[in-house]
């Protein structure tokens, strides 16, 4: 076997044998400074106060320029923690440049909210306003209006609960909303909502009202939620964690749509995480975390994986989200995602169910392009349409669409690569040739020599950039801000390599027989 081929398949064989540890995602600059804010000035953060002020961008702004709907959450909470905290090197500048970048900023909720919003935005963004013009004074600062009747609707809703059962969807936004301790339970991890910002702030509440054994247990969550970042900063968390469903899930789940889910190298960390999935999947489906609501997309792609792996999954678990036509990824949620529909869809196929409404959603959802996107839980087009493919594909012999095939193939960078942004990024990049991969497998010549030249481009580049044990930074994923789950992305990174890598020299081997 080739070198590189195999050092592929071990660091893959790594990444899934460590899925046991509550799963790694990348620092959040959002939960950081949530979670300083409630926790205090205390001279032990100092490391993760400048971690944050590092983290800036050049326009005195948070989060990726490319994206600039995820920036307004992660700029309000670091000004406001700087604000609240002591005497910290470089946090004057960063608070002079953060309130110039957001009086500068038009406001992408003056009058709707966009499909795409950041998780919590209704809840998040006008507590964060609220704080900003007691603190701040009246400065002209964008107050976000289209979002105030949701968070009304929302806190009127809460009003009528007395407590939310652990691991309910809404207490992963406690911090915009939580005034009581005793409205919210630490789960069995010791978070709440599976949020360190969440968690942070209902430690807080509840330290001033005694310390109890919880408030222990929600500070050994924030350090173990640390620790999954991987920064090594006492104080810089995540903005979601643990991942211990969704991280396993979606790793499988892309192995797939490289061709590796089988590969003989991979089978016994494949085998393992299927034998747990397996024993976890009941009649409710299953969500992000053990210990969170279930939803659709988890559940769905949790269906997917067993099925590929020969075991037959209730399709009851992922029933009861269906709504007329569509699924919901949790009940009562402002909007539909396309990436839950298509997750769903391809779970009924690959379980031989009907699903002519769910195809009909997933298809009636491209762009003009005929691609997909305004997706609420990736900011890349490129992910769930590599998905959708792959689902609209399954049991239909060769396959093809011609509007995403030449759709695809214009969106590829001069450099190899692609990209939502302004630069390719490898993720996405492997996206793309994971959707070519299923359009390539027709009798179409001209097709596939144009498909072979697009991934001999993307190969080039891939390999130009490729660094064994390389850790993704790219946030993409939309959270409360876009964030990286870092082994979901790194395999997806891998296999997309090893495909790119395999597929070429297949085509090299079939030239060389054509030649002779």
């Amino acid at each position: 076997m080739n070198a590189l081929s195999e050092q592929i398949l071990s660091e893959l064989r790594g990444l899934l044998s460590q899925m046991s540890d509550g799963g790694s995602v990348g620092p959040s600059v959002y939960d950081t400074a949530r979670a300083l804010q409630f926790h205090g000035n205390d001279p032990e953060r100092q490391d993760a106060y400048a971690w944050l002020i590092a983290q800036q961008q050049a326009d005195g702004g948070w989060g990726s320029t490319d994206f600039p709907l995820f920036r307004h959450v992660p700029t309000w909470a670091v000004l406001l923690a700087l604000q609240r905290a002591g005497p910290i090197p470089g946090a004057a500048d960063a608070v002079r440049s953060a309130t110039r970048f957001l009086q500068r900023q038009p406001d992408p909720y003056a009058h709707t909210v966009p499909e795409d919003a950041p998780i919590g935005a209704e809840l998040i963004l006008p507590q964060l306003c609220g704080d900003a013009a007691s603190l701040l004074g009246g400065m002209a600062f964008p107050r976000h209006p289209a979002l105030l009747p949701l968070r009304q609707a929302c806190l009127v809703k809460l009003g009528a609960m007395e407590a939310l059962p652990s691991g309910h969807p809404l207490l992963h936004s406690w911090e915009a909303w939580g005034t009581s301790p005793t409205t919210a339970c630490p789960d069995d991890h010791g978070s709440i909502g599976i949020s360190p910002a969440a968690t942070a702030a209902w430690r807080a509440h509840a330290v001033t009202r005694g310390s109890t054994p919880q408030v222990g247990r929600a500070e050994a969550y924030l350090q173990a939620a640390s620790r999954a970042t991987r920064s090594r900063i006492e104080g810089v968390v995540p903005n979601v964690w643990p991942i211990n469903v969704f991280e396993p899930c979606w790793s499988l789940y892309t192995l797939h749509l490289a061709g590796l889910f089988a590969h003989p190298a991979l089978a016994e960390a494949v085998g393992g995480i299927v034998a747990q999935l397996d024993a976890r999947l009941g009649m409710r489906g299953l969500g992000p975390a053990l210990h969170f609501a279930a939803d659709a997309d988890d559940t769905a792609v949790a269906m997917c994986v067993l099925r590929l792996a020969g075991r037959d999954p209730a399709v009851d678990a992922l029933r009861h989200f269906e709504v007329g036509e569509l699924f919901v990824t949790f009940p009562g949620e402002r909007n539909a995602s396309v990436s839950t529909n298509i997750h769903a869809l391809h779970a009924l196929r690959l379980l031989g169910k009907p699903a002519v409404g769910t195809s009909a959603y997933v298809e009636a959802n491209r762009n003009p392009h005929g691609l997909w996107d305004n997706e609420k839980w990736h900011v890349s087009w490129l992910y769930p349409t590599a998905h959708a493919v792959a689902a609209l594909a399954q049991g239909e012999s060769h396959w093809r669409d011609e509007r995403a095939l030449a759709a695809l193939l214009h969106a590829q960078r001069d450099d190899g690569g692609w990209g939502a942004g302004r630069a390719s990024t490898f993720e996405e990049t492997a996206y793309a040739l994971f959707a070519l991969h299923v359009i390539d497998g027709s009798e179409d010549l001209t097709g596939r020599r144009r498909i072979a030249q697009a991934v001999a481009r993307a190969l080039g580049w891939m390999l130009a950039r490729y660094a064994a044990h390389a850790l993704p930074q790219t946030p993409l994923w939309i959270g409360k801000e876009l964030y990286c789950p870092t082994r979901v992305v790194r395999v997806a990174e891998l296999a997309g390599l090893w495909l790119a890598f395999r597929w070429g020299r297949r085509v090299l081997a079939e030239q060389a027989g054509l030649a002779s």
